[in-house]
């Protein structure tokens, strides 16, 4: 949720530190792990995986449909090169070990971002403790229960997808004997299995997880990993599991508590601690009527930069912050604590707060080749496809953003502006779960371009994962490198908000775009395309054969004639005349950007100069101040930006 605080590697609790402030203990635990990446070798044959699901189907008697099913729920067949998952899980069937799930520094008590940004209000930066010793629960110690049962070494379930496929199928096949249920050759028969595989300890999680193994089958699937291996799994479109056996399981039964959320997910009520504490002060949220009194425009996608139990201990905490829905990495479980009527305090603008929802995913941004699970990713799209649904929001990205493309309120918090989910969320893959994939919308000359880079391919160097300056590990990326010139020796794009030189650091946005996101075309040369970014002509490599890039078209604003430049602000809020008595007129100030003549935004929407006035407890004095101002919302850098519409003329891209 609430990425770096600044990029400096000095400030504290910044976390290319993070590892550094867990316990000796724990480190002595997670050093061995990370250094068990096997010595390098001659590639695979393209087909070994797909010999690997078969030859553990015939050892422990579990179908090769299910084997490939469960397995694609878990990592899409990747096997990520022997590198951990956000939630500690390996290979691909995600094996996960305790161990290396141990971080007791959660990233929600890091940084300067005033996670509310209000500036009526004075902000609160808390400091929060997890236990270090908390019992860590089954769904996270997969992985040596199936060292146990297959006799092979952890080290190697780590590290050898064969194995791992091997230590998947020996777990479900125990899951399949505890339930008293025959070595099938029928999938049909597996559906209690599966949803024991899950790790969650209800009914409605693991039906959930056990539905979406299903859709997988009856759908089939073919794909190349990461590794360059080749599987596929044929359809069963009537296939008809038989999901009886979920009684069986022994889960507990989750009763509906209210919870917003998709019939189509497993969801629980989880509130954030609403309460008065110390000197006249409340947390960790405020009560709303949205969107009677405000439309809900955004949602915000956030990375926990913590482990799920800690995460929702912090959550329950009045004097802390807070956000909508938090979504657990292993089974996708979704967990509400602040109603959407109500604004939570999540994405450091409380301009963005008020006109939004924030979802937050178990995950760190900067862990070594971190990855995301399938299960995360399907529920979450899930969610916000019912959320888009329910609130008419756009599913394109100047709507669902990141928190990392959410602008500083103001010029002196832009530095302090978090980074999460980062440049390893694939932004391409969940919008094809969205049902929105980005594709090309115009021919050549349409004057935008959406950036769209080869996930899998595009893998961007970027520093400061571990250690400051040191390279991270080699990982797909959402993002591409923007350039002062057609050159790759050129100078990275300055962000001169930042007040600093552009870097490659994991967390320095200063020279990045992100794959969905739209520019007006600034100029071409070659294999190069020029976009114009934070006021400055930015080059990236396009070429045709591998493009970073496909042609678009929409609407864009450019200064109105006999203007030089014009400012960018942080926020839309209302002209001084709009407020009433009693609510303190809110500053309309520029943040240190602008829009000189004859550059061209892409226009993400058009909105009414709004603030929420909610400064106390109790909500008798809330109230939504409204102006005659409008604004445009635009792609600026890599955050959005905001335009007064009497400032800009609005025009087609292609005119």
């Amino acid at each position: 949720m609430r990425g770096s605080a600044t990029d400096s590697p000095s400030a504290p609790g910044h976390r290319h530190l993070r590892r550094a402030a867990v316990p000796l203990a724990a480190a002595a635990l997670l050093l061995p792990l990370f250094g068990a990446a096997p010595a390098q070798s001659a590639p695979d044959a393209p087909d070994r995986l797909q010999s690997a699901f078969a030859a553990a189907s015939t050892e422990y008697h579990v179908p090769q449909s299910v084997l490939l099913a469960v397995s694609y729920l878990q990592s899409r067949w990747d096997s990520h090169g022997g590198a951990p998952s956000v939630s500690g899980g390996y290979g691909p069937m995600h094996l996960t070990d305790a161990r290396t799930a141990i971080a007791t520094t959660e990233h929600f008590a890091d940084g300067t971002e005033d996670a509310r940004g209000d500036g009526a209000r004075p902000a609160l930066v808390p400091r929060a403790t997890v236990p270090a010793d908390s019992t860590l629960p089954a769904r996270l110690k997969t992985l040596p229960r199936a060292a146990e049962l297959t006799g092979i070494p952890a080290a190697r379930l780590r590290t050898d997808p064969a194995a791992n496929v091997s230590g998947g199928a020996a777990l479900l096949a125990a899951a399949q004997r505890q339930l008293g249920e025959p070595l099938s050759a029928d999938p049909a028969d597996w559906y209690g299995a599966v949803a024991r595989f899950s790790g969650a300890d209800d009914t409605a999680t693991a039906a959930a997880y056990a539905n979406d193994v299903y859709d997988v089958l009856r759908s089939g699937e073919r794909r190349t990993t990461d590794a360059g291996q080749r599987v596929s799994l044929s359809a069963e479109p009537s296939l008809a599991p038989d999901t009886a056996q979920l009684a069986r399981t022994g889960l507990r039964t989750a009763g509906d508590d209210g919870a917003e959320c998709p019939k189509s997910v497993s969801c629980e009520w989880l509130p954030a601690a609403y309460a008065q504490f110390g000197d006249n002060d409340y947390g960790n949220h405020d009560l709303g009527d949205r969107p009677a009194s405000q439309r809900i425009k955004y949602i915000v996608i956030h990375d926990t930069e913590g482990a799920w139990d800690g995460v929702l201990n912090l959550i329950q905490d009045p004097t802390y912050v807070s956000w909508n829905y938090t979504i657990r990495s292993t089974d996708g479980l979704i967990a509400q604590h602040v109603k959407a009527k109500d604004v939570a305090w999540h994405a450091g603008n409380w301009d963005v707060n008020a006109r939004s929802i924030g979802i937050e995913h178990e995950g760190f941004l900067t862990d070594p080749d971190a990855w995301f699970t399938e299960a995360m990713y399907r529920s979450s799209a899930r969610l916000v496809k019912y959320l888009s649904t329910r609130y008419g929001i756009p599913l394109d990205r100047q709507h669902v953003l990141g928190h990392d493309n959410v602008p500083g309120p103001t010029a002196s918090s832009v530095p302090g502006m978090h980074t999460d989910p980062g440049p390893y969320w694939d932004w391409a893959h969940y919008f094809q779960l969205l049902g929105h994939p980005f594709k090309k919308t115009a021919g050549k000359q349409g004057g935008l371009v959406t950036i769209r880079p080869d996930y899998a391919a595009n893998q961007p160097v970027y520093t400061g994962c571990e250690t400051a300056g040191e390279p991270c590990a080699a990982h797909a990326s959402s993002e591409v490198r923007l350039y002062s010139d057609h050159d790759v020796n050129a100078p990275l794009i300055k962000d001169i908000g930042l007040g600093k030189a552009p870097t490659a650091d994991v967390n320095d946005l200063s020279s990045r775009v992100s794959t969905g996101q739209q520019y007006a075309v600034a100029d071409r040369w070659g294999d190069w395309t020029a976009i114009w970014y934070l006021g400055q002509k930015a080059w990236f490599q396009n070429p045709s054969k591998h493009p970073a890039a496909v042609p678009a078209k929409g609407l864009v604003i450019t200064p109105k004639d006999g203007l030089t430049s014009i400012p960018v602000y942080g926020r839309a809020y209302p002209e001084k005349a709009a407020y009433p008595a009693g609510v303190p007129v809110q500053s309309v100030v520029s943040l240190p950007y602008t829009i000189p003549a004859g550059q061209k935004y892409v226009v993400g929407d058009e909105m009414p100069g709004e603030y929420f006035y909610s400064v106390t407890f109790t909500p008798e004095s809330h109230q939504v101040v409204q102006g005659k101002d409008l604004y445009y919302e635009i792609q600026y850098g890599h955050r959005v930006g905001f335009v007064r519409a009497a400032d800009v003329t609005v025009g087609n891209s292609a005119g």
